[in-house]
């Protein structure tokens, strides 16, 4: 496959979009997904008095035709769904049996206090094509280093080659160690920008520095050519509280600040930020003061009435630590610390550590999110010694994608006499490729039907599980009344029997490809028996690639961060 042909796939997926909107579909900006954004954005909501969960407008009014050029397409909410009698199953990953894979082993990673500190907050982990390596910025306990400048946290860096067995190289920063960056800090966001066509700017370091002078919090941006050698600050924002981060939303090419909010429900809210340019970005955060509207910064979420709480202090009502997001296929994945408590001083008090938990959403424009299971992604182990007892924190840069499973990582602290917020490490989780949530058929024949969609490829691809002996997986596509196209009906259908793939190829007995329906809004219809179906995709290539996009990366994948053919 060429660069030539490749290009003329994206051309195609434009000029369809220019279509919809010259035929009324939707005006302003429409996203690649049909989705139309109201004429301000980012949207201005009231902040609630109580506990609520996010509206999500472009569920309640759906595009009428959905084009489905961009990624995978998956049932994380009911967006691409008309009808359905098959059940949502809402699946969890598998922690590595040998965790934790990156742990404090150095003096230097000890604090002032002598607690052990080796784990991203926020950070990052990506895949680095350039040299096949797995790489991690985290935040390490700086006290033993510098002690007379009283520093507490610099930033380290870790790599792999597998993604499961890390090594902290000795590097030229700071005595031999594998610290990068020296700036005494909180939360830190290092994104690896694959779009970025300066080298120099390759690596992307949103820092939330204290400030020497007041010992505020705000947002430094850094530059790096190659994760380790990192320039001067190039931005700064304004007075900032703690535990902020950034995302890249590749859909709208727009650099987002999820940053901690206080309101009426909770201090631990969010509000966000967004603009085309990180400096610019960076540049226009700051608090915002209550009852004067910001130009820039807008309120964001709570926490919902549906939040998890701590088994042994139920009476506190939960908050959202924090809030990482990255692309992944044809969304937005935005990963949720919820906070339970119990505050600092009541920990510190009883010698345990806070409750925090990762929770998932799933967003297709890049603000409102939805989460239809509340049960925890990762969870915390309260098992005697385990990694991951307490105030587990979720990282950027992940998942990655390492051949059919996702990887992704989380930080966790170990119950320990040292101190009560301390002995932090790094573990691992292993998910099926799209297996966030699969729409379940049991012995009897389930069905379901996706709204009108339309498409540019030719090859229509499942990730389907029907490995029992009468497992069963079939496709029919339909007009838009739901009646079956000649040559495309159920029973002519070559489906999967007895599989079990995260890329399954459908073909029909005399139609093998779909490109006869090309720019036609169809619908499509799938049976399956006693299986589970994770997600479906037209490609323009045989080989099957997505044009989603591959979030942390992973080996084997396109450098552009797309799932394109790897030339």
């Amino acid at each position: 496959m060429t660069l030539h042909k490749i290009t003329k796939f994206f051309i195609a997926g434009i000029a369809i979009a220019a279509t919809f909107a010259a035929n009324g579909y939707a005006s302003g900006e429409t996203l690649y997904n049909g989705i139309q954004l109201p004429e301000q954005w980012p949207p201005r909501y009231a902040e609630p008095d109580t506990a609520c969960e996010m509206p999500v407008p472009y569920l309640v009014n759906k595009p009428s035709v959905i084009p489905i050029n961009v990624g995978r397409q998956l049932f994380v909410d009911n967006f691409l769904i008309a009808s359905s009698d098959m059940t949502p199953v809402y699946h969890t990953p598998d922690f590595y049996v040998g965790n934790p894979v990156l742990e404090p082993t150095e003096e230097w990673e000890n604090t002032i206090e002598g607690a052990p500190y080796a784990a991203p907050f926020s950070d990052g982990i990506w895949y680095d094509d350039n040299d096949g390596k797995y790489k991690m910025w985290y935040l390490a306990g700086a006290g033993t280093i510098h002690k007379q400048d009283k520093q507490t946290f610099y930033t380290g860096y870790a790599e792999s080659n597998d993604g499961i067995h890390w090594t902290k190289p000795k590097l030229d920063i700071m005595d031999g160690t594998c610290i990068v960056d020296t700036a005494n800090r909180d939360a830190a966001t290092i994104w690896l920008d694959k779009k970025e066509i300066d080298p120099s700017r390759r690596f992307k370091m949103f820092n939330v520095e204290r400030r020497p002078t007041d010992r505020r919090w705000q947002f430094i941006l850094k530059y790096s050519p190659d994760g380790i050698h990192w320039s001067e600050g190039v931005a700064q924002s304004g007075d900032l509280y703690d535990r902020s981060s950034v995302f890249y939303n590749p859909f709208r090419d727009v650099w987002c600040l999820s940053m901690r909010y206080s309101t009426n429900v909770s201090s631990r809210s969010r509000s966000y930020l967004e603009a085309h340019d990180p400096e610019t970005a960076v540049s226009m955060a700051h608090r915002v003061r209550k009852g004067v509207p910001d130009k820039n910064v807008v309120y964001w979420f709570t926490p919902d009435d549906k939040e998890p709480r701590h088994p042994n202090f139920p009476e506190v009502n939960p908050g959202i630590y924090n809030f990482d997001c990255i692309p992944y296929e044809s969304i937005m994945l935005g990963q949720y610390a919820i906070w339970q408590g119990p505050e600092n001083n009541i920990c510190a008090d009883l010698g345990i550590q806070k409750r925090n938990e990762i929770g998932l959403g799933y967003s297709r424009d890049g603000f409102h999110f939805s989460r239809p299971s509340h049960k925890p992604f990762m969870a915390n182990d309260t098992t005697e010694g385990a990694w991951n007892w307490g105030n587990m924190q979720s990282i950027g840069g992940v998942p990655l994608i390492v051949g059919d499973s996702l990887y992704f990582y989380c930080s966790g602290r170990r119950l320990n006499d040292i101190m009560w917020d301390s002995y932090t490490s790094t573990g691992l989780a292993k998910l099926r490729r799209d297996g966030f949530v699969s729409m379940n058929a049991g012995k009897s024949e389930g069905t379901l039907l996706t709204e009108p969609v339309i498409f540019d490829g030719e090859y229509l691809f499942v990730n389907a599980d029907v490995k029992g002996k009468k497992s069963e997986l079939l496709v029919e596509v339909t007009d838009l009344e739901g009646n079956p196209i000649p040559g495309f009906e159920k029973k002519d259908c070559i489906g999967m029997k007895r599989a079990d793939s995260t890329k399954n190829r459908i073909q029909w007995k005399n139609n093998d490809t779909l490109a006869s329906l090309k720019g036609q809004p169809v619908r499509f219809k799938f049976y399956v028996t006693d299986g589970d179906l994770y997600s479906f995709w037209v490609s323009p290539w045989e080989t099957g690639e997505s044009r989603g996009y591959t979030a942390g990366g992973g080996p084997g994948l396109s450098k552009t961060g797309q799932d394109i053919p790897a030339i």
